[in-house]
């Protein structure tokens, strides 16, 4: 990546809230993330930080308070219901579980074509060889495949056949949501070649959310770290690894499996539960779990500063490297 590649999809300030009762859950509070061209950005953190809804306002699924996100030079919330139909052609979503993301009543044939159903951009020998592609491009065998139906597929392959889907229109960014969690780890490792396959033979760019650490470290150029709807942390991914400067980030890596049985590294438990998003904590919300906090925390809410090139943290008190 040079400093010169065009930005593809950015997304300003963001805010997505939701109604419970006469309550307000703050899912998302003022996100900012740029994903440029032939990248892949992840964006991580436990169950609840937002990540999922931020991919989701990225589409527009989910209406956001304020805040932009702006594709291919288009601030997606100014188009018209038409316009965004057709402007979001060029960003297509995973979703986590593969098999219910299928329509269970439909062939293959149909389910993989049905993009082009619904633009009537392809029809008879034509529509029926892009499908074929799109199979083999994710190593799905057509002859096999065509005319079964969801259920008689695993949930690896299942995952092939939705990424298929999403391909036939030619996008330009994935937006991958959990795609290997609920599969198993050898499957896993398959779709993440696959998807890493994908991107250079297609040219794409792809927003990678995910909880697990060593797979957003292995796909992603640049990490983007959440907690309770903020970005806490960003950095590149060797950077990130090597040298959290967020307390969060350090707790995380912490808990993250590690392959070396001989390794010495001390696992970082966090006390109490997560705050509720209805009432987040004052200042810094993390402070509340932070084994660092002090008064400074409570009293003011922290901006993200650059701490070396392309590696910025939302802390006060920022992690000092203490490894090399």
């Amino acid at each position: 990546m040079t400093p010169s590649t065009p930005t593809l999809l950015s997304i300003e300030n963001l805010v997505v809230n939701f109604s419970s009762g006469r309550k307000t859950v703050h899912a998302v509070s003022g996100v900012s993330l740029q994903l440029n061209e032939g990248d892949t950005l992840g964006i991580v953190g436990e169950s609840g930080c937002g990540k999922t809804t931020v991919g989701k306002a990225t589409m527009q699924l989910v209406p956001s308070r304020s805040g932009s996100v702006s594709f291919d030079g288009h601030d997606l919330a100014r188009l018209t219901r038409k316009e965004l139909r057709r402007t979001r052609l060029g960003i297509q979503m995973i979703f986590q579980d593969p098999i219910s993301s299928l329509n269970p009543r439909r062939k293959i044939r149909d389910i993989v074509a049905e993009p082009l159903d619904i633009w009537k951009t392809a029809e008879g020998a034509q529509r029926e060889q892009i499908v074929r592609d799109a199979l083999d491009n994710v190593g799905i065998d057509p002859d096999v495949a065509l005319d079964r139906y969801p259920h008689e597929f695993s949930g690896g392959q299942c995952q092939r056949i939705s990424i298929a889907r999403a391909l036939v229109m030619k996008p330009k960014v994935l937006i991958c949501d959990e795609i290997v969690s609920a599969l198993d780890v050898s499957v896993q490792a398959q779709i993440l070649n696959l998807l890493q396959d994908l991107k250079a033979r297609f040219g794409l760019s792809i927003l990678f959310i995910a909880h697990d650490l060593a797979v957003v470290k292995n796909v992603s150029d640049r990490v983007a770290v959440m907690y309770l709807g903020r970005i806490c942390e960003f950095a590149g991914s060797d950077e990130l690894y090597s040298h959290p400067a967020h307390p969060y980030s350090e707790a995380l890596l912490s808990a993250a499996l590690e392959p070396d049985p001989s390794s010495d590294r001390s696992r970082i438990i966090l006390t109490g539960e997560p705050p509720n998003p209805i009432d987040p904590p004052s200042g810094c919300r993390f402070r509340t779990r932070c084994p660092y906090a002090q008064d400074r925390c409570a009293e003011e809410e922290p901006v993200a500063q650059e701490i070396s090139p392309g590696h910025s943290v939302a802390c006060h008190f920022p992690l000092l490297r203490t490894n090399s």
